[in-house]
């Protein structure tokens, strides 16, 4: 039976999720079969839409399909490359806040992380006046993936450019011919990227955010284990339901983009189309001495523009990130555990605080792919 492997691996993969030590909840479980569902839509697609012979940038991960804590404000492209083979890019640079690019040497795995051997942004390539450009990369011993980044600063106003990639050596010919023998190897293909994305996805937060004590963040400093040209400062919160995390940092605007999110222990972002769970410069309220407080909690007895909504999570991981950087960031966040009771920041109508979610709905709706 071709779809063997693939059967199994989904029976291992439910086992390991329902066997994840921090689930509390009926939610917390409902929530993984969630996201095994965008496990299994992954490991199809890298197994059946990927091609060696002829490439193509592919969305993986979105809000369908989430993990490694996903960037709401991203879209990703990745393409698998074939060492010694030369590969061009071509694209119209849409408006976006940071478009960037890294290529990685082998995977992300439950015992390490991949190796970034190039990582660079637009800023490097000749960028014409209607946006077009286009480079030629000759795949280096050991590369595997080529990982594109278009991120969003101002999810109302920035649009979406165009990226390609194509192998010249290919052009003009037919994909090879369907063969038993391909499709038993994609199956396989499958069930292995689908069971080898959970276990990596478990252990992952613990080589970085859960090294750190609960309710603090690290200073900014570059990312470990991801995008070498970003910045980023993490931890993880641990709340009860009456508490509440303020997050102060300074607005730095000496780079186009800079945000802050909140996860869950599946290590993947949560509903950010519903509900407030980030919030990047251009969306969050700035202080008048330059700061920008947020405040992460279950809820709060009025809500306020800088509320990161924690949906149900006692626990999860806290992302802060500065990209296409002029100057390093160099002023670490702070952070204070607090009541809830004693939360003290602007307040909202519930008819204002709607319209932010409506403005997030529309905006993934014209962003995102899937």
């Amino acid at each position: 039976m071709l779809t063997r492997p693939l059967q199994e691996a989904v029976a291992e993969a439910e086992r390991l999720i329902e066997q994840a030590p921090f689930i509390r909840t009926e939610q917390d479980l409902l929530e993984g079969y969630e996201y095994l569902a965008g496990r299994i839509r992954m490991a199809m697609q890298t197994a059946f839409d990927y091609d060696l012979e002829q490439p193509l940038f592919v969305n993986p991960t979105h809000q369908f399909s989430r993990q490694g804590l996903d960037n709401p404000d991203a879209i990703y492209f990745h393409a698998y490359l074939r060492e010694g083979v030369e590969y061009v890019v071509r694209g119209r640079r849409g408006t976006s806040a940071d478009l960037s690019f890294q290529v990685m040497g082998g995977a992300y795995t439950a015992d390490s992380t991949a190796t970034s051997m190039l990582a660079f942004d637009d800023r490097e390539l000749a960028v014409g006046a209607d946006g077009r450009f286009e480079f030629h990369y000759a795949a280096e011993p050991g590369a595997k993936t080529m990982i594109v980044r278009e991120v969003f600063n101002d999810w109302d106003r920035e649009e979406r450019g165009v990226l390609t990639i194509e192998r010249p050596d290919t052009l003009g010919r037919p994909r090879r011919p369907l063969t038993r023998g391909l499709l038993e190897k994609r199956y396989d293909v499958a069930a292995r990227s689908l069971v080898g994305s959970i276990r990596t996805w478990l252990a992952f937060p613990h080589f970085f955010q859960y090294k750190e004590p609960p309710n603090t963040l690290t200073a900014p400093a570059v990312t470990p284990g991801g995008l070498a040209s970003q910045f980023s400062s993490i931890g993880h919160y641990e709340l009860d339901e009456d508490e509440a995390l303020v997050v102060t940092v300074p607005r730095w605007d000496a780079c186009a983009y800079q945000a802050i999110q909140i996860g869950s222990d599946w290590y993947a972002s949560t509903d950010y189309e519903t509900h407030q769970t980030s919030l990047t410069k251009a969306q969050a309220v700035t202080d008048a001495d330059g700061m920008m407080r947020f405040v992460i909690a279950e809820s709060l007895p009025r809500p306020t523009a800088n509320w990161l909504e924690t949906t149900g999570h006692r626990t999860g991981p806290i992302m802060l990130r500065w990209q296409r950087l002029e100057k390093e960031p160099d002023v670490a966040p702070t952070v204070e555990r607090v009541k809830v009771s004693t939360v003290d920041f602007p307040p909202l109508t519930e008819e204002e605080y709607a319209a932010r979610i409506t403005a997030r709905q529309r905006a993934v709706a014209r962003r995102m792919l899937s």
